[in-house]
């Protein structure tokens, strides 16, 4: 029982007194367990007393057994009990990896009593109705075409009119800002930043105000590029009321429909911080200073792979008797003609090849949330897209189930993947990495040199100078997290937490060490010329010229290069990195480590928040990574990085219910052909280029 075994010696010495009592092995399964046993074990022993030996130490530190009879409390009430009681974030959030929410038994998760789930909304051609708790169950497209429907009689009509309007007027909103996949009862705590934002937007258009300026920071986050264009719509008709719409963002077809256009650079970091240029679309893009404006013009871009590299053979269209419709060639050529699109008439059911032993991962009936029943071949060793407007299932058919399955295989990870018959072809792997957004940690201690582990051969180089071998420092001696070296005022913090009662707790810099988290007699040690607190201090570039000839140091920061993390400071905060600059953090993590190439990275939209040129180099990386023989799977919506994947798996057509199917898969030109993908139509003029 994870939590309770030999690595925690006094639950598992309690663990020892209960199969004592109850004559069992502790180490047999728990399955294989007598259910009365696992019964005791997971509720408790009731007033039946066992006898227990602890051991306690006395004042002169000597141990000794002290033996105790009392009733066995429960692994579960002992959990719910540390839960309730503790003030320990930390071990909050420990114990909380043990819970899964379930819907309540008695309201069946509608969080409403049986009086108010007995009401009903009755249309006059409605024999029954909607009671709220269903009507708060639809997606957002489902809920406005029930009120689009929804016609009352009489003193009702009367009554419900302006409501009614108003709701039409809101939802309609919601939809028209790319949300129609959202369901009224989402829980707030699971939407995006991109969501969250959009629903705010949708808000301030039904208000109606004008001669009031929006900011908005990257609305396109997540959005495919259909609902990117009703979102440009709505922004336009904010504009156009007279409202003044201010907008942070990298999307192509944001900056073309601008009205005025500011590039800010030249480069990130301590590069940037200078207008470059500013104007119209077209005035922008004439300034050959602006790398904004070189990618707009066609001077610089993305260009679409002449050669693909090619998937296993014997990938094609399968139907249910699982017989190869077509073949693959050995290598794509994209100017050749491309293969019979995948259309309403012809799509097969099952999207894999029905040889097992060849280089294919397979999801057998992924019936998560909206999949419906979707079988579908990732190709090993190649870079996959997955694809779909939103809401149409990626996430849930790539983090929720494939991920989910193969963490749980390969590491017995707790997060219980959503349904689906099985997962073949995981023994072509030995690891699976997903390099997602989250932060690389969550206080001001963590930052890009612990997490990329250069920091220890850092504070081995510095134990070896001079000064420090004369005064006996050792390694320990130069980190910020434990005693010697640090600062104790603020315990190598830097910085000291002020608590803010009913608002986020504010840092201030350490009025002693003054933010340099070491003592004085550590900062004496100089390595050419400069103490651990001036290398903390470095950017990426100013340090790998620093550490040019310390390779084990020189390779992580080359890593840190090649992923645009130049202009970050090796002591930089994590609490300050954005989500794309922690997800390249990652990926230079996995870039330093010895390869096996039988790694299965996991990706969702990666290019959240970066610039042409950055995904210019992101795309390199997960090429190098790809070229190593690593699988990589990516959930995008960025047609640069769709239109150079290996292979794209196409979901939709919808989102929601009306998503959760395969519209197409195969090679960018495939899905560019397919009539009833989105994708592909917006891909198609890309590949003519």
């Amino acid at each position: 029982v994870k939590g309770w075994d030999r690595r925690n010696a006094y639950t598992f010495s309690v663990l020892e007194s209960v199969a004592k009592h109850y004559a069992f092995d502790i180490d047999a399964p728990f399955e294989d367990l007598p259910d009365s046993v696992q019964h005791v074990l997971l509720y408790g022993s009731g007033a039946q007393d066992i006898a227990f030996t602890y051991e306690a130490e006395n004042a002169k530190g000597k141990t000794r057994s002290v033996k105790r009879l009392h009733p066995f409390e429960g692994i579960i009430p002992s959990f719910q009990r540390r839960i309730k009681e503790t003030d320990s974030s930390a071990v909050r959030e420990d114990l909380a990896r043990y819970q899964a929410a379930k819907p309540c038994p008695d309201c069946e998760g509608s969080r409403l009593r049986r009086e108010a789930r007995n009401v009903f909304l009755q249309s006059h051609d409605d024999t029954k109705g909607e009671p709220i708790y269903r009507v708060e169950h639809f997606t957002l497209r489902d809920c406005l075409a029930y009120f689009e429907g929804l016609t009352l009689k009489g003193a009702k009509a009367d009554i419900a009119d302006k409501v009614v309007k108003e709701i039409r007027s809101r939802l309609k909103f919601l939809n028209d800002v790319g949300l129609n996949y959202l369901s009224l009862d989402r829980s707030a705590d699971t939407l995006s930043g991109g969501e969250s934002q959009r629903i705010r937007l949708a808000s301030q258009i039904g208000s109606g105000l004008t001669g009031v300026m929006y900011v908005l920071d990257e609305p396109s986050i997540g959005l495919h590029q259909r609902d990117n264009d009703r979102l440009l719509g709505t922004l336009r008709h904010l504009r156009d009321i007279g409202n003044s719409v201010l907008v942070v963002e990298h999307d192509e077809d944001a900056i073309r429909q601008a009205d005025h256009v500011i590039d800010m650079g030249l480069g990130a970091g301590v590069h940037g911080g200078c207008v470059i240029a500013q104007g119209t679309p077209d005035e922008v893009a004439a300034n050959a200073a602006s790398l904004t404006g070189r990618y707009l013009s066609g001077a610089l871009r993305i260009d679409v792979p002449q050669k693909r590299v090619a998937p296993p053979p014997s990938e094609g269209e399968v139907g249910d008797s699982g017989v190869m419709v077509e073949g693959s060639p050995s290598v794509f050529d994209a100017s050749t003609p491309t293969p019979k699109p995948l259309t309403s008439t012809n799509k097969p059911s099952r999207f894999f090849p029905p040889d097992p032993n060849i280089g294919w991962l397979r999801v057998i009936n992924a019936r998560g949330n909206n999949l419906q029943n979707v079988s579908v071949g990732f190709p090993v060793g190649l870079l996959t897209c997955v694809t779909g407007v939103s809401g149409s299932g990626k996430s849930t058919l790539v983090n929720d189930t494939l991920y989910a399955a193969v963490a749980r295989k390969l590491y017995g990870s707790h997060t219980e993947p959503e349904a689906h018959d099985t997962i073949e072809g995981i023994e072509a792997f030995d690891k699976v990495i997903n390099v997602d957004q989250s932060p690389i940690g969550r206080t001001p201690r963590s930052n890009p040199a612990t997490y990329t582990g250069m920091f220890t051969p850092i504070r081995e180089l510095f134990a070896e100078m001079n000064t420090a071998k004369e005064r006996g420092y050792g390694p320990g001696r130069f980190s910020f997290n434990v005693a010697g070296g640090r600062c104790e005022a603020c315990q190598g913090d830097g910085v000291l937490k002020v608590e803010m009662h009913f608002l986020p707790d504010v840092y201030v810099k350490c009025d002693v060490c003054h933010g340099r988290r070491y003592n004085r007699e550590t900062l004496e040690v100089l390595y050419k010329g400069k103490n651990i607190t001036d290398v903390l201090g470095m950017t990426v570039e100013d340090a790998y010229a620093y550490f040019n000839a310390v390779p084990n140091i020189a390779r992580k920061l080359q890593t840190l290069l090649d992923v645009g993390l130049g202009y970050i400071r090796l002591g930089q905060s994590a609490t300050t990195l954005s989500g794309g600059e922690a997800q390249r953090v990652k990926l230079a993590l996995e870039l330093s480590k010895r390869d096996t190439g039988r790694t299965l990275y996991i990706l969702d939209e990666p290019t959240t928040g970066l610039h042409f040129a950055d995904i210019a180099l992101l795309l390199k990386v997960l090429h190098q990574l790809r070229d190593a023989g690593n699988t990589i799977v990516v959930i995008e919506h960025n047609l640069d990085v769709i239109k150079t994947a290996d292979w794209l798996i196409d979901m939709g057509p919808e989102g929601g219910a009306g998503g959760g199917t395969v519209l197409a898969v195969g090679t960018p030109e495939t899905v560019a052909a397919t009539q009833a993908s989105y994708t592909g139509r917006y891909l198609l003029p890309l590949l003519k280029k």
